[in-house]
């Protein structure tokens, strides 16, 4: 079992900035992959960004690209999500996931089944 919690939504102007953070309990964090997606409202969840267990592959979206950055810090448990030059486009319930499962597809990162666990959310609101 793994527990996620997101943190660090909150409304900011355009062209603002924000970090999101996600602290997960429960089984080694540092042995699987994580990714945040994100879900406005009357759309569908889609994929932000995604990370391999050590850090040493990033995914991005191409909406999000030379924007956000993923990063992971094993020692503490947490994924984080740099957020940049925010647009009110990414206005959206962000979420972070774990990939637990050994098994992959092509690209895995932008798949939302390749996840099995997944936070509550935190709101981020970006006013033009």
């Amino acid at each position: 079992q793994v527990q996620l919690v997101e943190s660090g939504g909150e409304l900011v102007q355009a062209a603002g900035s924000l970090r999101l953070s996600c602290a997960a309990s429960g089984r080694s964090f540092s042995s699987y992959p994580m990714g945040w997606f994100r879900q406005a409202p009357g759309k569908e969840r889609e994929f932000v960004a995604a990370i391999t267990w050590n850090g040493g592959s990033t995914y991005y979206a191409d909406s999000v690209k030379g924007r956000f950055t993923i990063s992971r810090d094993n020692a503490k448990n947490t994924v984080y999500l740099q957020m940049n030059s925010l647009k009110p486009e990414d206005t959206a319930v962000y979420y972070c996931a774990a990939k637990t499962s050994p098994k992959y597809v092509i690209n895995w990162y932008e798949n939302r089944e390749s996840f099995d666990y997944w936070g509550q959310g935190t709101q981020v609101t970006v006013s033009s």
